[in-house]
Parts: C-alpha cells; structure tokens; sequence
C-alpha cells in the first residue's frame, strides 16, 4: 500500500496513520497533506470485494448523499483512496453529548428518506434480501451464540419450534416493500459533518430488501440504547414522511409491526456475527454488545406470544449465564 501511495501525487510522501478499526478484514488509514486529508483502505482481496464499495459509493453520490468519493482505486490488490469524512462518529457525539439525539436522528432519517426515495433507480442492481440469506443470517444466532459459545443442545422440539420463529421473521421481512437498503446503517456508519450530515459509510453490503430494516438498526441501535418510547416516535416520524400510497397501503400498526420484527431478525444476525467475531476472528471487544442486542427482543415479549420459544431462550438460559469475558 505504501508503495502504491507513493505512486499518486494527491499523497505521495504521506505517513499511513491507523485511523479506525472494522469488524470486518478492512484495515483504514488517513494520510494528510497540504491541509487535505484522504482515507486509505486496505481490503485484502482474498477476503474481501473493493467493486462493491466503488459501485455503491456511485449510486449514492448520484443520490446527492453525503459519502467518501474514490480518488484512487487498485481492486486487485484490494487498495481505495477515499475523501475524509471526519473522525467523530455518530457514537462518538451520542455518548458524549446526548442531548443531540434529536436533531442527529432527524438528519440520519433525512438522509435514510432520500436513500429510499432516490434509490429506487438502483436497487434493481443491488443484490437481493432474499429469502436464503434472512435464513442464512438467522443461522449465524442458532451456530455462533446459541451452539459455539453458550453450547446450548436444541432437542427436536425446539428445533422445531426455533424453525417456526425464522418462518415467520423470514416472511415478515419479505411481506415489506422493497428499497435501497444500506444494510449497517447505525451509529459506527455514520460521521458528524458539518455539511451535509451525516456522512455515511461501510455501505458495500447495500441489498434491495424491506423498507424498516435500515430504520431499525439506526433506532434500535447495537452499540448505544433509547427508551422505548422515544425509538416508537421516531419511527413513527419515519413513518409519517412516507408517501402517501406507502402509508395508505400500510398502516401504522402494520408498520410498527414489520419495524418491530425486523428489529428481531437483526439483532438475532448481529448477535450471532458478535460471537462470530471472537471465535472466528479473536475480535472479544463486541461480546459486551450481546446483552444490549438481546434485551431489545426481549423488550417484545408482552406483545408476541408466537415467539416465546425464543424469549424463554434469550431470558431464561443466555442472559443470565452471559460472559463477555473471553
């Protein structure tokens, strides 16, 4: 990478300073010269596709979102130079100043709105949130937390009854309309800018798939919780901006509904990928994230029977006997 860097005069004599770290293979370095500073990312080409990256970043530059430009690319080594969106992480300005929520999540619905209303002229060319790959996502919960990590044996009863609840989070997300869909739209994803805000990245995994899955992983967050209340009006927020045609074809109680379990299905996978990450990749530091992934499910318990096989199995045998130590 160093020798590649020095072959374009944007950044050539630039020191490569690690910049963040990914739960991915991607490695990020920021280079700053003559009061401009760029992002480079290393994405070893064994494991990881840079066309993707370049392709997304495409449509939503058309879409006039807020997203790093490539200035250089080598895909087959697995090298990007990128624009600099900043350091400060939507996290980052939650934790530290949470009285910014408001205003935050106005902006990252905004621009959310704009991705699914201007995404419509893409989406054909995205890869689609079909029914194999929910399943597959489901799996990750059942094999990485359930099966590696807590060693839970399932007896055929509650294999069975685990099946009927991905049958129906499975059809809830393909009952839904289909948009653009980011995929990781959360607080890590989405930088504090002065203009424009936010700036989104980690977009290369953008699906066509349901309409409240992008809207539950920026509410319903993994790395930072809401009261209750608060997620439901911001959803309903979401909820009120949508056309009228969308709105007059599903209701609200609908779309709290399809919102609600596709949150299910989410923090299922990313549960499942948090538990992955240790045992696979050694990355221990997401196991702490667990708990707060798992009691947004629980939070639906009153309201779901057709689920308490899995509520009697987070509540009753893996959060209690939860350890984020390795």
């Amino acid at each position: 990478m160093q020798d590649w860097i020095a072959g374009i005069d944007a950044v050539s004599d630039c020191e490569l300073v690690p910049a963040t770290d990914d739960a991915s293979f991607r490695r990020y370095f920021r280079l700053q010269k003559g009061g401009k500073s760029f992002i480079a990312m290393d994405a070893p080409p064994a494991e990881e596709d840079c066309l993707p990256f370049v392709k997304v970043a495409g449509y939503l530059e058309a879409m006039q979102l807020n997203v790093p430009s490539v200035v250089a690319a080598d895909l087959d080594s697995g090298f990007l130079l990128l624009s600099d969106l900043g350091s400060e992480q939507y996290l980052n300005r939650l934790e530290s100043h949470p009285g910014f929520a408001d205003s935050l999540y106005l902006d990252a619905t905004a621009a959310l709105l704009q991705m699914q209303r201007h995404g419509t002229a893409y989406q054909a060319s995205l890869p689609p949130y079909d029914e194999p790959l929910l399943r597959l996502e489901l799996s990750l919960f059942r094999d990485w937390l359930c099966g590696t990590r807590m060693e839970l044996p399932f007896a055929k009863a509650d294999e069975s009854a685990w099946q009927a609840c991905c049958d129906m989070l499975v059809a809830n997300a393909l009952q839904q309309p289909k948009v653009f869909v980011h995929r990781d739209y959360h607080s890590r994803n989405l930088m504090v800018t002065k203009r424009s805000n936010p700036g989104i990245l980690d977009f290369q995994d953008a699906v066509e798939g349901p309409f409240t899955y992008d809207l539950v992983s920026l509410l319903k967050d993994c790395y930072v919780r809401w009261p209750a209340d608060q997620v439901k009006q911001w959803a309903l927020n979401y909820y009120a901006q949508l056309g009228d045609e969308t709105r007059d074809l599903i209701s609200e109680q609908r779309f709290l509904r399809h919102f609600e379990l596709m949150g299910v299905q989410r923090h299922l996978k990313a549960a499942g990928i948090f538990c992955r990450l240790y045992h696979r990749d050694g990355k221990a530091e997401y196991l702490a994230d667990v708990p707060r992934t798992l009691e947004y499910i629980l939070e639906l318990r009153p309201h779901y029977e057709e689920l308490g096989f899995l509520m009697r199995l987070i509540a009753e045998l893996i959060l209690p006997d939860w350890d984020a130590g390795t």
